[in-house]
């Protein structure tokens, strides 16, 4: 089996606008989580949270027919992947078009104002704001084929709109492209725009905080006073290539991808299963050929819901037990859906290199329900990892893990 590494990675996110700005934003123990009076206008809406990213502008390169094509998620989808691939000595490269280079990419949904537009065609009886770019814009896949026709790539395309996992199943799927010597290279990712739909979704499911007098206290996953998620936005790409390709034109390794495990519960379509997701968790530690012991550093989903954190935390104790390190990133973030996955997985590589990973901002009360875990709190904690894990699980489901090897 070829080996699989990681070469390059950028991020547009609330956190920072790349990933060292991001990185380094983690240790700053605070949220991005604010009030929203677009949401506090919504009526029958009880949350007005939110964590959108406030200051990204479209550089001025991005002219209408460079994005004419691209909702808000596809643009923050291209920024991101320009990072990667000029970290990873790729941006000018004629292995763009190939062949053997492929896109694997992911959002919940495409971009809101696009679909909304639609749908006059129904509730207005009239074509009136469709154009030859709106379907575009809201397909599922738009990030992907985006960065594709962008970039001129003739490789496979990996479209992967699984909800809270479209970032780490793509970072998966790659993975195992390259592995198995389809492709050697892929850029990987998720993506997502902020949208009071969203908002409304969790809402209605009473999974989302309502601590709207105190945005600086949640998100607080698997704390007993937890009262649900918030919804942010951003996008994240990783470049991964097969090992002694990189080796060979110089580039630099940031990380090894070792491990990769992936199912479904089949059970419900919004109640997740411990079993099958310690199941998937045991699938990426069989993958990578390591025992549990060996991983210094568990990225957890967190969402903060009360099903959610019980049915996750226990699950990862059953695998890692109760000395494995384990914080989640959506404390700081809130929920960023479909690009959780791949920023979480950038950030826990970036954590690894440094030797210092984040806390679980607002956890104060670990609730027993979820589980014996090594919890980490404060300011952080400094020490040597060879490998970490970041879990991801999705409506429907989906249940993701990948284990990343230090370089």
């Amino acid at each position: 089996m070829r080996r699989v590494v990681v070469t390059g990675y950028g991020v547009v996110s609330a956190l920072g606008l790349d990933v060292a700005s991001a990185f380094n934003r983690l240790k700053v123990p605070k949220n991005v989580v604010r009030c929203s009076d677009e949401l506090a206008r919504i009526k029958g809406l009880q949350t007005q949270l939110c964590a959108p990213i406030d200051n990204f502008v479209y550089p001025e390169r991005y002219t209408r027919k460079v994005i004419r094509s691209m909702g808000r998620v596809s643009v923050m989808a291209l920024n991101a992947t320009e990072q990667a691939l000029e970290q990873a000595g790729l941006a000018e490269s004629p292995e763009l078009r190939g062949g053997r280079l492929g896109v694997a990419y992911g959002s919940s949904s495409g971009s809101v104002d696009a679909i909304a537009d639609f749908f006059t065609v129904v509730t207005d009886g009239e074509v009136k704001n469709v154009t030859s770019n709106t379907y575009i814009k809201m397909m599922p896949q738009t990030a992907a084929v985006n960065l594709s026709v962008h970039f001129g790539t003739t490789g496979r395309l990996l479209p992967t709109g699984t909800a809270c996992t479209s970032g780490s199943l793509a970072v998966g799927l790659s993975y195992e492209a390259i592995k198995f010597g389809l492709q050697e290279i892929m850029i990987a990712g998720g993506g997502e725009e902020f949208s009071p739909t969203q908002v409304a979704v969790f809402d209605t499911l009473f999974a989302t905080s309502r601590c709207n007098d105190s945005p600086e206290l949640t998100p607080r996953a698997f704390d007993r006073n937890r009262d649900g998620l918030v919804i942010g936005e951003g996008a994240a790409t990783l470049v991964l290539e097969e090992r002694e390709h990189a080796l060979a034109r110089g580039a630099e390794i940031l990380a090894e991808v070792v491990g990769f495990g992936t199912n479904t519960d089949g059970r419900h379509i919004t109640q997740p299963n411990r079993e099958t997701m310690a199941a998937a968790l045991r699938m990426a530690l069989d993958d990578a050929g390591l025992d549990a012991s060996a991983v210094g550093y568990v990225n957890a989903h967190g969402t903060a819901t009360d099903q959610g954190d019980i049915a996750e935390g226990t699950a990862t104790a059953a695998v890692y037990g109760a000395h494995t390190p384990v914080s989640t990133i959506k404390n700081y973030t809130g929920h960023t859906l479909g690009a959780c996955g791949s920023l979480e997985a950038i950030l826990s590589i970036e954590m690894m290199r440094n030797d210092w990973y984040a806390p679980n901002l607002n956890l104060t009360e670990p609730d027993e329900r979820c589980g014996e875990l090594d919890f980490i709190t404060g300011g952080g904690r400094s020490f040597q990892s060879g490998y970490v894990a970041t879990n991801n699980f999705a409506f429907g489901g989906v249940n993701t893990s990948l284990i990343f090897k230090r370089a």
